[in-house]
């Protein structure tokens, strides 16, 4: 199936809610509102995929309860295949606590649950899965070993690998070495750096993004938030301006860049456009709440870009 994406990954059910500022340790503060969103950084990915006119399939792990068959569904109705989304019997669906504040950013705490039962034992049966797959979209919410098998896998079948390092933690270089693009935002590429997180400013991206690189990666996308983003690989590098918007919800806006991006490469797209076309995606999607609720569909992106 030509242009088709393969999201391994979490699928986790979120419960947000809005606070006028972010709690301070041992601080109580009262919501605004509560919502329950599906989510998980891996079926954001595939949601946003889904939406945005990709052939995607899932493969997760998701609990046999009602959050798990809520999880199914709302990525079916993006065109999303979840064939390859089990239920276990031995843990509940993942879900994420997560608190927005008044400017839209968010803390968030994740109990893995189900996600944490996909096994790299299990991996191979999930080959058909890859099969035809052009690009491979990972995180870091699932087992390691399990993600290492499957990044392993989809290059066996061909699929080009992009790697959202999130929740941000060091990762081993081998793993590093197998990746094609790997996109951190700042304070992920600082962690893998070993260095104190911090904002970067555009002037200083190139060095941070080489840095990465340097450590295995074939290219590095360096997201910059409402600075747009920053690529590099070893023949070429360039920023990619963000866009102006009134930010809600930052909730899943890097999930949806990559699913942009792979998109947008997978249909052949040139590699600025396709990164505009990803800064689009993102960008929408922090000018409403949630995180699969917020994003956007095609004809949106399109809209901006063209």
């Amino acid at each position: 199936m030509d242009h088709s994406i393969v999201v391994l990954g979490s699928l986790n059910m979120d419960f947000v809610v809005r606070v006028a500022h972010l709690p301070a340790p041992g601080e109580t503060v009262l919501g605004e509102n509560f919502r329950m969103i599906p989510g998980g950084k891996g079926a954001n990915q595939a949601c946003a995929a889904g939406k945005l006119g990709g052939l995607t399939r899932m493969v997760g792990r998701v609990g046999y309860d009602v959050f798990g068959d809520q999880l199914k569904a709302s990525l079916a109705a993006a065109g999303v295949d979840v064939a390859f989304v089990h239920a276990t019997r031995s843990q509940p669906t993942g879900v994420a606590l997560i608190w927005v504040d008044s400017s839209g950013q968010n803390s968030i705490v994740v109990a893995s649950g189900a996600n944490h039962a996909l096994l790299a034992s299990e991996i191979e049966g999930t080959r058909p899965a890859f099969r035809g797959a052009r690009f491979a979209l990972f995180q870091l919410e699932t087992p390691l070993d399990a993600m290492e098998a499957a990044v392993t896998l989809a290059r066996e079948e061909g699929a080009r690998i992009i790697l959202d390092p999130a929740p941000a933690q060091p990762l081993p270089p081998d793993l590093l070495a197998r990746i094609d693009i790997l996109t951190p935002n700042e304070t992920e590429a600082c962690i893998l750096l070993g260095r104190m997180p911090s904002n970067v400013s555009v002037a200083e991206a190139p060095e941070m993004a080489r840095a990465v690189r340097n450590m295995g990666p074939a290219a590095v996308v360096l997201k910059l938030g409402s600075q747009g983003c920053f690529y590099s690989d070893s023949t070429r590098e360039l920023h990619v301006p963000g866009f102006a918007v009134e930010v809600c919800d930052t909730t899943a806006a890097g999930d949806t860049f990559n699913a942009g991006l792979a998109v947008a490469l997978a249909e052949g797209r040139e590699l600025e456009a396709a990164l505009r076309f990803a800064n689009a995606a993102a960008a929408i999607s922090v000018t409403r709440a949630g995180a699969q609720a917020s994003q956007p569909t095609r004809a949106e992106v399109v809209n901006w870009v063209e």
